[in-house]
Parts: structure tokens; C-alpha cells; sequence
């Protein structure tokens, strides 16, 4: 049973009211016991709405377009989806620390060298994330513009940018409260909306589908390895989910928090990523240069354009709000002295700008392929090293340490960085980045194994077992001066 909130403890919860009505102005402040609500299940549904996203259709389609057969590219999914297990296991260290992400990874890295992961990972991964499902949005919602006759080629496709980036702001400012309560509606109407659009797509399939040239050997593993990597990018990303979950009672067991966290995130990718494999094979070679969003459109009565052309700004928001709340508390982790909320407008801008100049350099498979093979270069192995952590400590993360900068402080490590975690991720980080296969950069051991994609479970497996090494060593003392 939690102790009675003292008197600070109540005057706090009534200055952070996590309320769906107003802004919520609490960052990386501690949640104190009697500010603590919800249910571990709550979750699902937070993690679902982001998921069920036309960026799982256009992942799809490119399994088809690497050259798999369907039952290959539906195991590559398969075996993708279980790495939602990550971000579910990491999520339970937010209820037991009571603070965002960004602050519990001081615990891996140091006081100091925490504030540069979060200001290149935590950013890094934020702005991917932001500009690419603005992306989505942008081209979606120009493209029936322009069937409706406004086709101007910059000016369009930027004001939908903005306008869809001003409403997902609005959404992060409002911040957790709002996010609980609109994300289980948000997620009903994308399920009712791409199920719509997927009956649509169904009787346009090829059950037949053999791909013109059925590869074998090293080609068949180098199109499932890059496949994988690809789908991967996505659960590998969200390092961010103790930041959604930090609200829920201490007590709240973290099996039940790494489950509703690891299938609302789940299902929606199979699902909607395996309609996209079955889209790809009644497709023509010139639908895919035209690009996935048009060749969608064409697949679409004209009524049901409008209907998906809502359905990718709804989840545009979902996720993009998630990821700008978030990314607003890294920007306090690493020091900068705002407030969450004017952090919050701050990671809005940014990642509208390079929207922007993404909308209109590229296409949305280009784009999409190439940031998500390359996210998996920090993604993975700092995903590793905070599962790594999380249950070597079991879920044991005291708040007072977690916020004590002094110098020989519990996490000042050595001169304020964690040479454990510093050096499990830049091992892991190379490593990935020497196994990875991209159309603009293969690895050298990608390159010796004939583009043979093993960059997400050898850099994860480099991290983890540098960091569980390293931390057993005087390295991984903590409090050293």
C-alpha cells in the first residue's frame, strides 16, 4: 500500500493536474504517489492509434518490391513484430521512476554523457520520426488537392505540412491527460477507416503472385535481411515509451505494462503492413514509380480518397503528438532551461522544417526506406543497453539519484559519463553501421556476406553484452568521482 501524499506532495498534484482539458505543464518533473492513476491496459490503445498507419502499407509494399514472395514477406513481419517486446519491457522503468525516459537513461550514461545520447538519440530518432509521418500526411493530402485541381507543387503540399503540424502541436501541448483520453477514439476510427480502405484493396490482390524472378540463395537472405531491417526501425525507435506509461501507480506490475505497451503496437503493424504486402502484388512496376500514395489513390473510389486522406492525418497526429511530447521532456533532460511546453513548440518547428524540405526533395517510399534503414544504427543498440539495465536493476530507479548532478553522485560515474554505456553504444552503433545494406551504404561485413543485412541483432547483441560486461567491471561503480 503507497504511503499517504504529504502536503508537497498534494500541492504538486494540483499545480500538474494531468487533466485532458489544459495543458499539461509538467515535464521531467517526478510524479508523486498521489498524482499516480490509470491502468496498465490504458496503454494498448496509446500505443494502437500511432500504429495503424499508411506507413505500414508502404513498408509492405517494399517487402514485395525487394523481390519476396507473400508467405516471405508476411515471416519477415512476423519476425519484426517481436521486437515490440523492447519498448514494453523498457516502459515499466517510467512508474518506477516517476520521470521521463530521457532522465532514466542518466542510470546508462552518466549525468553528463546522458545529455549528449538524449540531444543526438533522443533527437535524432524524434525528427525522423516527425518528419517522416508528416511526410505521409503531406504527400497523402496534396495529392487529393490536386485531384480536386489545386496542384501548385511547393505551396500545396506545405500548407498541408503546416496546418497538420500546428494541430498535432496543440495535441502535445495538451500532453498526457489528452493523450489518455482521445488515443482509444482516435484508435477505433483509423481501425474502422484502414479496414475500409484495406476491402477496397483485397479484390485488387493477386493470390497468385510470384515475383518475375523468385530469388534464392545469398539474394533471397539479402532481401529478407533488408526487409527486416526496415520493419525493425519502427518498435526499435520508441525508446520514448516510459514516458507514456511514467503516470501509472508504482504498483502497476511491469509484465502487465511491457504486454499492453508490446500488442498495441504489435497488432496494427502486422495487420496493416500485411495489407500492404497483398497491395503490392496486383501492382504494375510503373505504380511504384509513380509512388505508393498515388497508386493507392487509384485503387480507391473517389469517395474513400477523402475517408484515407483523414484516416493518415488522424494517425499523423497520434503519432507525431506522442513523439514532440516526448521529444519536449528530452529537451529538458539535456538542460536547456524551458518549460515543457515552449520545448514542445520548439521540436514542432524543427521537425515541420526538415518536413518541408523532405516534401519536396523525395518520395514517401524513397524517404521512408532509407531514414528507417539508417535509424536502426542508434535505435538498436540503445534500445539494447536500456533493456539491458532495466533488468539487471529490476526496475529499481530512485528519482533523487536520478536528478543528483553533483559531482560523485550516485550516476556521475566517471567525470559525469557511464563508460559502460557511452562504449556499449558507440561499439554497437559501428557495428550496425558495418553490417548495414542501403542503397547509398553497405557496411564492409555487408558487403563480404553479399548484402546480407545483419545490422539490427549483431549491434544490438554487441551492446548488450559490451554493457552487461562493462557495468560487472570498476567501470560500472557508480557514485565515482
Amino acid at each position: 500500500m503507497s504511503p499517504a501524499p504529504t502536503d508537497a506532495e498534494t500541492a504538486a498534484a494540483e499545480r500538474f493536474a494531468d487533466a485532458p482539458t489544459q495543458p499539461e505543464t509538467r515535464g521531467i518533473e517526478v510524479v508523486s504517489d498521489a498524482e499516480r492513476h490509470g491502468r496498465a491496459r490504458d496503454l494498448f490503445f496509446v500505443w494502437a492509434a500511432p500504429g495503424v498507419s499508411i506507413l505500414n502499407f508502404t513498408i509492405g509494399a517494399t517487402l514485395i518490391l525487394l523481390g519476396l514472395e507473400v508467405w516471405q514477406a508476411i515471416a519477415v513481419i512476423l519476425a519484426a513484430a517481436l521486437l515490440w517486446v523492447f519498448p514494453g519491457v523498457i516502459a515499466a522503468s517510467g512508474p518506477a521512476a516517476g520521470t521521463s525516459g530521457s532522465v532514466v537513461t542518466r542510470a546508462m550514461y552518466g549525468i553528463v554523457g546522458n545529455k549528449l545520447f538524449v540531444a543526438f538519440v533522443g533527437w535524432f530518432i524524434g525528427a525522423v520520426f516527425l518528419s517522416l509521418t508528416w511526410l505521409a500526411s503531406s504527400f497523402m493530402g496534396a495529392d487529393l488537392l490536386r485531384r480536386i485541381g489545386l496542384d501548385d507543387p511547393v505551396w500545396v503540399p506545405i500548407g498541408v505540412t503546416v496546418v497538420v503540424s500546428a494541430v498535432t502541436i496543440l495535441v502535445a501541448i495538451f500532453g498526457h491527460g489528452l493523450i489518455l483520453r482521445v488515443y482509444p477514439i482516435m484508435a477505433i476510427v483509423l481501425f474502422a477507416i484502414f479496414v475500409l480502405v484495406s476491402a477496397f484493396i483485397l479484390p485488387t490482390v493477386d493470390w497468385s503472385y510470384h515475383p518475375a524472378e523468385p530469388l534464392s540463395g545469398g539474394a533471397l537472405w539479402s532481401a529478407v535481411s533488408i526487409g527486416f531491417t526496415i520493419l525493425a526501425s519502427t518498435p526499435l525507435s520508441f525508446i520514448n515509451s516510459p514516458d507514456i506509461a511514467r503516470y501509472l501507480p508504482r504498483t502497476t506490475k511491469p509484465s502487465h505494462i511491457a504486454a499492453a505497451t508490446a500488442l498495441g503496437g504489435a497488432l496494427p503493424f502486422v495487420v496493416f503492413t500485411g495489407v500492404g504486402v497483398l497491395m503490392a502484388t496486383g501492382l504494375k512496376a510503373s505504380a511504384f514509380d509513380a509512388g505508393i500514395d498515388v497508386a493507392l489513390f487509384d485503387l480507391l473510389p473517389a469517395w474513400v480518397g477523402p475517408v484515407l486522406v483523414l484516416g493518415v492525418i488522424v494517425n499523423t497526429i497520434a503519432l507525431n503528438a506522442m513523439t514532440t511530447y516526448t521529444s519536449s521532456m528530452a529537451l529538458q533532460a539535456i538542460g536547456f532551461r524551458l518549460k515543457r511546453i515552449p520545448a514542445a513548440i520548439i521540436v514542432g518547428v524543427v521537425g515541420t522544417a526538415l518536413t518541408i524540405y523532405l516534401v519536396l526533395s523525395s518520395s514517401l517510399l524513397e524517404a521512408a526506406n532509407l531514414l528507417l534503414q539508417f535509424l536502426v544504427i542508434v535505435s538498436g543498440p540503445a534500445m539494447a543497453i536500456y533493456t539491458v539495465d532495466v533488468l539487471r536493476r529490476r526496475y529499481v530507479y530512485d528519482s533523487v539519484d536520478l536528478f543528483d548532478a553533483r559531482r560523485g553522485g550516485r550516476y556521475w560515474f566517471t567525470g559525469g559519463w557511464s563508460i559502460p554505456g557511452i562504449t556499449a553504444l558507440l561499439l554497437g552503433g559501428l557495428v550496425t553501421a558495418l553490417c548495414l545494406a542501403t542503397d547509398v551504404w553497405a557496411g564492409p561485413i555487408a558487403q563480404a556476406t553479399g548484402h546480407i543485412d545483419l545490422s539490427v541483432p549483431v549491434g544490438m547483441l554487441v551492446a548488450a553484452a559490451a554493457y552487461a560486461l562493462l557495468t560487472r567491471t570498476r567501470l560500472g561503480e557508480e557514485g565515482r568521482k
